[in-house]
């Protein structure tokens, strides 16, 4: 069941459907996170658009999570290795 919640970034409120608790948790997350890269914006860059911010805070946000993507495919592939010389240390027992 969706939830009906009213989310405030960069001065401006926006309602949203949260489909559950746990998603409302993440979005009230997420606004208060781009509203604090906001803040470092607005010290950093006094001089540029809202506009302009924004598109930062969202090229940071899209960059780390292409890095988290990244990292994740890493260990996903590290685990799968680890799981085969498991199966071949665990198969060379089990032949003894």
């Amino acid at each position: 069941m969706d939830q009906r919640i009213t989310l405030k970034i960069a001065g401006k409120e926006y309602p949203l459907n949260a489909k559950s608790p746990e998603m409302e948790r993440l979005m009230r997350l997420a606004a208060e996170d781009v509203n604090s890269m906001l803040q470092h914006m607005d010290q950093k860059f006094a001089d540029t658009t809202l506009d302009d911010k924004l598109a930062f805070v969202a090229l940071q946000e899209a960059a780390g999570k292409l890095t988290m993507r990244s990292k994740l495919a890493k260990a996903k592939a590290d685990a799968e290795s680890l799981h085969k010389e498991l199966n071949v240390y665990l198969d060379s027992m089990n032949a003894k």
